[in-house]
C-alpha cells in the first residue's frame, strides 16, 4: 500500500480482485476528489473549480474511466491486446484512467487526488483508501455494474466544481446526495474496518475535513486573507513547512 505523488495505489490479491476494486470504487471517487482538492488556481487565477486539475487530465484521449469488466483474462486478452495492436498505447502508462490497474506492481492506482498541502492528509487519504476496499472486498455492498457509470461523469463534475459542497447521484437507487454528508455516512460505515487496521485517527481526520474545508478552501481563504497569490502561495509552502 503505497503513495505515489497524487496516485494512491492498493495491493490486490489477483487480477480479477483488482478489477472488482477498481469498479467497485467508482462510486467513491468522488469522495476523493472533494477531499483531496487543493487546485482551485490556475496561473493565478482562480477557476472556480476546487480540482481544476483533472479538467488538464479530461484532455486526453484515453483519460476517464476504464471500460467495464471483471474478468482479468477478458480484459488483458479482449481489451488491451487489441489496443496494444492499434499502437496506441505499448503499456499501461498510457492509460490515464482516474483508477487504473498496475500489473508491474500487483496493485490498482487511484489518480484523481490532488496533491494536498500536509503530509497528515496525504497519509489520512490513503488510509482511507485502505480502510473503503477492505470494506468492499468484504462485498458488504452490491456487485458493480456496467451502469453504475450512468451518474459518473455527473459525480466526478460536482466533486471537481464544488468540492465538500456539491451533490451526488447513488448509482444504484440514483438518489440525490449531499457530497458531504455522503462522505460522513460513508466514514461512520468503515469505523469497524478502520479500527482493525489501526486507521482510525485516519477517518477522524477526514471527519474534520468535511467541517474545516478541503485545501483548496484554505488556499482561497489565504488568498483573500493576503491580498494576493503570492501570499496564499507563502502560505501553503508554511503549512507544508509545519507539518
Amino acid at each position: 500500500f503505497t503513495i505515489f505523488g497524487q496516485h494512491v495505489h492498493v495491493g490486490c490479491s489477483s487480477g480479477d480482485n483488482a478489477l472488482f476494486l477498481l469498479h467497485s470504487l467508482n462510486r467513491y471517487v468522488a469522495h476523493f476528489i472533494a477531499l483531496s482538492a487543493s487546485s482551485p488556481y490556475v496561473q493565478g487565477g482562480d477557476t472556480l473549480f476546487n480540482s481544476a486539475r483533472l479538467n488538464s487530465v479530461f484532455a486526453f484521449p484515453l483519460s476517464g474511466r476504464a471500460p467495464f469488466m471483471l474478468s482479468w483474462e477478458a480484459f488483458s486478452e479482449n481489451y488491451f491486446s487489441k489496443m496494444e495492436k492499434t499502437g496506441v498505447v505499448k503499456s499501461m502508462k498510457d492509460f490515464y484512467w482516474d483508477i487504473r490497474p498496475k500489473p508491474e506492481y500487483g496493485t490498482i492506482e487511484l489518480r484523481v487526488c490532488d496533491t494536498p498541502l500536509t503530509v497528515e492528509h496525504a497519509a489520512a487519504l490513503a488510509a482511507y483508501l485502505q480502510v473503503l476496499c477492505a470494506y468492499l472486498l468484504d462485498k458488504r455492498e452490491e456487485s458493480p455494474v456496467e451502469d453504475d457509470y450512468l451518474v459518473y461523469n455527473y459525480n466526478r463534475f460536482q466533486a471537481c466544481r464544488f468540492g465538500l459542497d456539491g451533490s451526488i447521484v447513488h448509482p444504484k437507487t440514483y438518489e440525490t446526495k449531499s457530497l458531504r454528508e455522503d462522505i460522513l455516512a460513508t466514514i461512520r460505515t468503515l469505523e469497524p474496518y478502520a479500527v482493525s487496521l489501526g486507521a482510525l485517527p485516519a477517518l477522524n481526520h477526514l471527519y474534520e475535513t468535511t467541517h474545516t474545508g478541503s485545501d483548496a478552501h484554505y488556499l482561497r481563504t489565504q488568498c483573500t486573507d493576503s491580498g494576493s497569490v503570492e501570499g496564499m502561495v507563502n502560505a501553503a509552502i508554511q503549512r507544508f513547512r509545519r507539518a
